[in-house]
Formats: structure tokens, sequence, C-alpha cells
């Protein structure tokens, strides 16, 4: 295996979270940080320091899940010793109505940390359900569906894992993971083929280069100058048919732009490796999951008599 398809592997199969434990405690303290979680004025009011609960995580409508390990952190961030059941694992499709996981313990940790987990947990089942409803018109395909850079910053390392959770697969993680010559780029230089020409002269071996083509003479300056990848950007279906045979093997072909559930089957029937989405991050919403206290227990005081 050459060093280029070994980083072509390393790219498509991205599956671990490298650094991820590290990554979610910063952020989950960055987030209790923001919502003054040490002055909850509220909760301080109301809930005596020893009382317990056991609470329920719902499911209020059809989802996919990702995140729940963040949501479980957020709890116990404020308190280890509070209990938390899941009873789906990231990556299941629940449905609406089901309790995902029971969190019990100290009552007012679980209610000031409520609002973080859910936080958390919302967006990322929110980007899983998009990717698993664009991945299932995929099925029995060989194209592969892949995310991209524009994710909420810092929550990309988060929604990366979001996406393989609802059965998507990563693009390049940042900048120096590859080189991803787009139409700016192709302005800057001149044409695909001066780019590549600039490129080829600078990396001489062991880098992934992807050229963004919009046509197909575009398409043949970017055989010309022996890219790895050819993304086909906003092509039709019928241009993107010619694309693939005059490529022909010759390079991986990526097809972007204008991806959705309906035309996603028919562009993975032209013959191209992948397809890449930014909506599956950009622009999915966050799923409806709620926290409902199911019983709450005075702990080892005597709750005073209401007269």
């Amino acid at each position: 295996m050459t060093v280029k398809e070994k980083s072509l592997k390393k790219r498509t199969d991205k599956t671990n979270g490298i650094g991820l434990k590290e990554y979610v405690d910063l952020l989950i303290q960055t987030a209790f940080t923001e919502d003054a979680s040490d002055r909850d004025v509220t909760t301080q009011a109301i809930v005596h320091p020893q009382d317990e609960c056991e609470a329920h995580l719902l499911a209020k409508e059809p989802l996919t899940l990702a995140g729940l390990f963040v949501a479980e952190a957020a709890f116990k961030r404020l308190d280890k010793r509070l209990r938390f059941k899941a009873y789906f694992k990231d990556g299941d499709s629940v449905k609406k109505g089901a309790v995902i996981a029971r969190v019990s313990g100290r009552c007012s940790c679980v209610l000031t940390a409520e609002r973080v987990a859910l936080n958390f947990l919302q967006r990322l089942s929110g980007v899983a359900t998009a990717t698993r409803r664009l991945a299932v018109e995929l099925k029995g395909t060989k194209t592969r569906l892949l995310d991209t850079r524009k994710t909420t910053p810092c929550l990309r390392l988060l929604e990366r894992y979001a996406v393989r959770s609802g059965g998507g697969f990563n693009h390049r993680f940042g900048l120096s993971d590859e080189v991803l010559i787009k139409d700016n780029h192709i302005m800057a230089a001149g044409g695909v083929g001066e780019a590549l020409a600039r490129v080829s002269g600078r990396y001489r071996e062991g880098v992934l280069v992807e050229v963004e083509v919009t046509n197909l003479k575009e398409v043949r300056e970017a055989l010309a100058g022996h890219a790895d990848i050819i993304l086909l950007d906003n092509m039709t279906i019928a241009m993107m048919r010619k694309a693939v045979k005059i490529i022909n093997n010759a390079a991986l072909v990526e097809a972007s732009g204008g991806i959705t559930v309906k035309n996603a089957a028919a562009i993975a029937a032209t013959g191209v490796n992948f397809i890449s989405s930014g909506a599956i991050t950009h622009s999915a919403r966050a799923v409806d999951i709620s926290l409902e206290v199911a019983s709450i227990s005075c702990g080892k005081r005597t709750r005073p008599k209401l007269r």
C-alpha cells in the first residue's frame, strides 16, 4: 500500500475518537461556565441539597442517537455519584416516546446539569439523524457519505463522531490533512492544470490531492494533472455520468453540492465513490429530547409538614 493509499484509508476510515474524552471534558466545563452553573439561583432556592430524584431522558420524536457519553459526562461533572443508565447506544434508532436513559442522584445536580447535557445530546443526535436519513439512500451501493468542514465552531470533533454514529464517514478534519483545491484556489492559480502543477511542485510524494471541477473540460485537466480525487461540484446527474466515464477509475470521484434525500440514490448510481454533504452538519436540526423528573425523595432528612 502506497503512502497515498494509506492516507486515503485514514481519511475514509476515521472511526476512532483520539483525544475525544479530553476534548469533551473541556467543552463541558466551558458550557457550564457559560451557563453559570455555580449560581443556579432557581434550583438553589427550591431544591434542598439532600433531595434525591430519578429523571428520565425521553425521545419526543423519532431520532438516531449520538452523544450519550457526553450527556453522562455532563451530569457527572457536577456530581460523580450521579447514576446514569442508558437503555440505548449511540447509533441506535429510537422511537418517539422511548426512555433513552435514566439519571438519578442529587436532584439539585440533575436539574443544574439538565440543559448542558441536553444541548449536547440534542445537537449531536440531530446530526446523526440527518446523516442517517441520507445514508439509508445509499444502502446497497458502493458510495460512501462524507461530511465536510462546515461544522459548528469548536464542535467539529463531536459532530464528526455524530456523523459516524449516523452511518456516514469523515472527510478531512482540517486544512493540513490533504490538499483540496477549490474554486478560489483555481482562480488564484489561473486554472485547474496550473493549480495541480503548483501542488505537484511542492509536494512530490505522500500527499493526497483532490481538486474541485465544475465541467468536463476541468475533469480532463484534473486527470492530466494526476489528481487522486476529482470532486464534481454542483454537476447535473447527466454530466456526472459523463465525468465518471471519462475518469474511468483513473482517480476516485466525489460528488458535492445540492445533495438531498431525493437525489442521493441517483447520484450514487452514476458510479461516484463519495458523496459529501455539508447539510448533515451545518443544517442539522437539534432533535427534541426532554428530561422529566419521575420521583423525588428527601434523602436522609425529614421533609417538613405543610400547614
